[in-house]
């Protein structure tokens, strides 16, 4: 899959902790990809020395950044310290993406296509015609899709992968998200997000993509996140109802 032409100034944000057997090569796949993305390494002091490797790196090669935080603070934590690294300096498109090797850098043209042609946030989709998930367990497979209805349905997303991690903003979409307080940090953090940019009216492609279960370390999901992530969501959708409620309420006061 080749790379687009023309760019808008493009940052791959990919956040880490314990990723050492994966991270050099994720950076090698980036830029294989597309040679004039950049990449900032958000590593939340790994202690198996992951930030050490991935600024042994950036001393040699311009495009690649590291962002070195105290400590394990959550998944969106990370990426919104990345996201405002990125808009302090210009970058016109920011994209997340993994470090474990699930999202396949190989795929990052399709998002920066998307938003070349005028799309605020581009989603590689997993859950749609000619998006595919390798090495996954029925289970998990299960939960993922049972979560995304499950969004769907409380705050009326159209989106059919709401909680896909692979994703590309363009800068004025995200910087205007990040007005809004984001109050996630697991899981969720990427629901409330997609939520928001849909909310603000911002127009957002879905891309097929093909998602590969991580072979090395293990998966940072446990039961805590997803029950986070549900009761995240039951309060978004509540609030969401009431609000309608009240506004029709007044409405038809109003007549």
């Amino acid at each position: 899959m080749g790379a687009t032409e023309n760019h808008l100034r493009t940052l791959v944000v990919v956040p880490t902790y314990c990723e050492a057997e994966t991270v050099e090569a994720i950076i090698e796949r980036v830029f294989a990809a597309d040679p004039v993305l950049h990449v900032l390494i958000v590593d939340d002091n790994s202690p198996d020395g992951t930030g050490e490797l991935a600024k042994s790196v950036a001393a040699k090669e311009s495009r690649l950044f590291v962002l070195e935080r105290p400590g394990k603070a959550g998944l969106g934590a990370a990426y919104i310290a990345g996201f405002e690294w990125a808009l302090q300096r210009d970058y016109e498109v920011i994209v997340e993406m993994d470090a474990d090797g699930s999202h396949q850098p190989e795929e990052l043209p399709l998002l920066l296509t998307a938003v070349e042609a005028g799309a605020g946030l581009a989603v590689g989709t997993r859950w749609m015609p000619g998006g595919r998930v390798l090495n996954w367990p029925c289970r998990r497979k299960l939960i993922s899709r049972a979560g995304t209805l499950y969004a769907r349905l409380l705050l009326g997303s159209k989106l059919r992968d709401i909680t896909s991690g692979f994703r590309a903003f363009r800068a004025t979409t995200l910087s205007e998200v990040l007005r809004r307080e984001i109050s996630s940090h697991g899981y969720s953090f990427q629901i409330e997000m997609a939520w928001n940019v849909e909310r603000s009216g911002a127009f957002i492609v879905e891309v097929p993509i093909t998602f590969i279960e991580r072979a090395h370390g293990n998966s940072k999901m446990s039961s805590r996140i997803v029950i986070e992530a549900i009761g995240r969501v039951t309060h978004w959708g509540i609030t969401r109802r009431r609000t309608r409620v009240q506004a029709n309420s007044l409405t038809a006061d109003s007549r």
